[in-house]
């Protein structure tokens, strides 16, 4: 009997430290979000008839996560407003201008994460989006396309996600009235995200 109590004893510790040794904040790491490989996008409705694009070129971001586990620990990032680009250089410097996003006194817009719920592949991800002076709470839906390697050893990440908010919720209200009675540009904003992160070797 005392034998079998000893052993059970010993076995309790050596649970006990093989746990304390691998921290649950083990696989958690930093991704740097990859530009070159990445698209910040939005649709928005033009003359009631149709839907202008556009898309943002300047921007950084990080997410610190398992991507085995899928859990996320924070999700931030940084558009640089001026950098908007709609194919179009005379509607892009209206944009820039104080009818928008007037990129003189807002320079840059911040998204970042406050929750967020998985299911699968998919997840809804809720955060706080800054920009012109005002911060609201948006929802984006999407999918965790998984991780892979590289021919240069970097691990790279995949995500997509969609979500809308109404840029008048920002101050946004520069708008013209069309003789049909509807008017130039739409209220609602439909964004589309497609991120490629690469794991930071950063300690």
């Amino acid at each position: 009997m005392h034998h079998r109590a000893h052993a059970k004893s010993w076995f309790a510790v050596a649970v006990m430290m093989n746990i304390l040794s691998v921290p649950a904040w083990a696989e958690t790491a930093r991704w740097d979000v990859d530009p070159d490989h990445s698209i910040v996008e939005f649709r928005v409705a033009h003359m009631v008839v149709s839907k202008t694009s556009g898309r943002f070129t300047d921007y950084r971001g990080f997410a610190e996560m398992d991507p085995d586990a899928k859990t996320f620990k924070a999700i931030e990032a940084t558009i640089n407003t001026a950098s908007v680009n709609t194919n179009h250089e005379k509607r892009d410097a209206h944009l820039r201008n104080s009818d928008f996003f007037d990129v003189q006194q807002f320079p840059t817009m911040t998204y970042k994460l406050t929750s967020y719920k998985s299911a699968g592949e998919g997840y809804t991800a809720i955060g706080d989006l800054t920009f012109h002076g005002v911060t609201k709470e948006i929802t984006l839906t999407g999918t965790f396309n998984g991780v892979t390697k590289d021919p240069w050893g970097n691990q790279r990440a995949g995500f997509s996600a969609e979500g809308k908010l109404n840029r008048k919720d920002f101050g946004m209200i520069w708008n013209k009235t069309l003789d049909s009675g509807g008017l130039v540009v739409g209220d609602e904003v439909h964004i589309r995200l497609e991120i490629e992160c690469i794991r930071s070797k950063k300690p």
